[in-house]
């Protein structure tokens, strides 16, 4: 009994029917326009005091309040350079001064947060020791503790030591990051296996060739993310130089600009120096868009470089 052979099907045309008939099926996706006008609407509402700050800060005093372009358009009188160059010589140049002891104690203070930060989550993260849990919920729970209500507290402790109107009662403070400790942590324990340590423990390497040549660029990520957020916090902090420092030479540039608008609140029309004022606070947010692009790349590229193969 001799069969006949089945005739041959294409592949490609009955695999090409079955995604014809989904193609046909599925619906069009309609543009998600509410979602978008919400983002829209969201970055308006966050660009539009940036923008402010840049128009405000091209103006003269006069052209602050009698100027033709409106608050959200530039004056006819484009006096930027001429704020800045007065921001350099009013009273001594003491803006210059303010906006060098922020660079001191944002950097300062940033820098010795983040490596604190690394050094305590690393620890957190893959070692045992007694008393770890209870150190952790007790870090956890001063995360919880607004910065501010630690100020009058510190102040007391610090007065007591004599380190008040001094740069140390604003730069030790601002080493002690809970947040930090706890986004290292959490980001260290998912990104540094265990066994890659233990294979550099069994091939000799030290506990600390160990984290500095292994752990310690995988940490990347994490390190340029705290180390942002500690230099941001430390270069916007304003209550706690307001309380500890009383000495003007010493003050950032968030209470010093702070005092010249109570000046013009209360001076005479000769006294007025608001453009200083929107001028200067314009200065003062150059550097943190600065640093931000500078380590975007950072950041950015070693996003990756916490997985194992």
């Amino acid at each position: 009994m001799t069969t006949s052979p089945l005739p041959l099907v294409d592949d490609a045309v009955t695999a090409s029917g079955p995604r014809r008939e989904r193609e046909r099926v599925q619906p069009k996706r309609r543009p998600a326009v509410g979602a978008h006008l919400l983002l829209a609407i969201a970055a308006l509402y966050f660009l539009l005091p940036l923008w402010w700050l840049i128009v405000a800060g091209t103006k003269s005093t006069s052209g602050l309040f009698t100027g033709t372009g409106g608050p959200l358009w530039f004056d006819s009188d484009f006096a930027l350079f001429e704020n800045i160059a007065q921001l350099a010589t009013y009273n001594n140049g003491i803006y210059m001064r303010w906006l060098g002891n922020s660079f001191l104690y944002a950097l300062a203070g940033g820098v010795g947060a983040t490596v604190l930060a690394v050094l305590a989550g690393y620890a957190f993260a893959k070692y045992r020791f007694r008393g770890r849990t209870v150190s952790f919920m007790i870090l956890l729970a001063s995360v919880m503790v607004p910065m501010t209500a630690l100020v009058i507290p510190t102040y007391v402790l610090f007065n007591n030591l004599g380190l008040t109107n001094t740069i140390w009662a604003v730069i030790l403070p601002s080493l002690l990051s809970p947040f930090g400790v706890y986004l290292m942590r959490v980001y260290i324990q998912d990104a540094i296996p265990d066994e890659l340590l233990d294979a550099a423990r069994v091939d000799g390497s030290g506990e600390i060739r160990t984290f500095t040549t292994i752990a310690l660029p995988l940490m990347r990520p994490a390190i340029v993310t705290v180390l942002l957020l500690s230099v941001v916090g430390g270069w916007n902090n304003y209550f706690l130089p307001l309380a500890m420092i009383s000495d003007q030479t010493l003050l950032p540039v968030t209470v010093g600009l702070q005092y010249w608008q109570v000046q013009s609140n209360s001076a005479t029309a000769g006294g007025l120096v608001w453009n200083l004022v929107t001028s200067g606070s314009l200065l003062s947010v150059v550097p943190l868009i600065i640093a931000f692009l500078m380590l975007q790349k950072y950041w950015q590229g070693g996003l990756s470089l916490g997985s194992l193969k």
